[in-house]
């Protein structure tokens, strides 16, 4: 799929398996050949074990460091924060707190996708089991520079970001960003 968006531009693009095999002997010089990594969707744990086992973390973090573009949707932003809300265990969301933490702040995505992505980001956030941090609308990234958020962008008119922190009250607050429309939104 991130393939087509690709083909008949000078770009190459490679595919790091890990299932049913590494497709690279050494994984660690593939990624440190890249300008931009981007990961899928699926399941934050699942993802974040394959990578520990297999010694991504680190190889990840020096492209990181070096300025390759991190990306990707659902678990692929969750990951370089430090954590989340995830239904990896099942149905019930839940807290994921060990993620990569790159970015210093928690994440949740599907923000209006799924009717307890909010409650449940709010009730984390508050109980102090999540940092402060970002929520995204289905279609609306993130662009940080470092582990400064400078923007949001989207690819459907009418989403939104939301910065959400625990404020010294200990109530939950909720701000709304503005994402930058990208051309040819829908």
């Amino acid at each position: 799929m991130v393939h087509a968006g690709y083909y008949g531009r000078d770009v190459l693009v490679t595919w790091l398996n890990l299932f049913p095999m590494p497709n690279f002997a050494d994984m660690a010089a593939h990624l440190a050949a890249q300008d931009l990594i981007w990961v899928m969707g699926g399941s934050s744990a699942n993802l974040l074990a394959l990578w520990r086992m297999h010694k991504l973390v680190e190889p990840l973090r020096r492209c990181w460091e070096r300025g390759v573009v991190l990306a990707g949707v659902s678990a692929g932003s969750l990951c370089w924060h430090v954590g989340g809300t995830t239904d990896s265990f099942g149905p019930d969301l839940q807290a994921i707190t060990d993620a990569l933490a790159f970015l210093p702040y928690s994440n949740s995505v599907h923000y209006d996708g799924e009717a307890q992505r909010r409650p449940v980001y709010h009730r984390l956030i508050g109980e102090g089991v999540l940092p402060a941090g970002y929520a995204t609308d289905n279609g609306v990234g993130l662009h940080y520079q470092g582990t400064e958020m400078v923007e949001a962008v989207t690819e459907v008119t009418g989403k939104g970001a939301y910065i959400v922190e625990r404020q010294s009250d200990g109530e939950v607050h909720e701000t709304r960003i503005e994402p930058r429309v990208l051309p040819g939104a829908r």
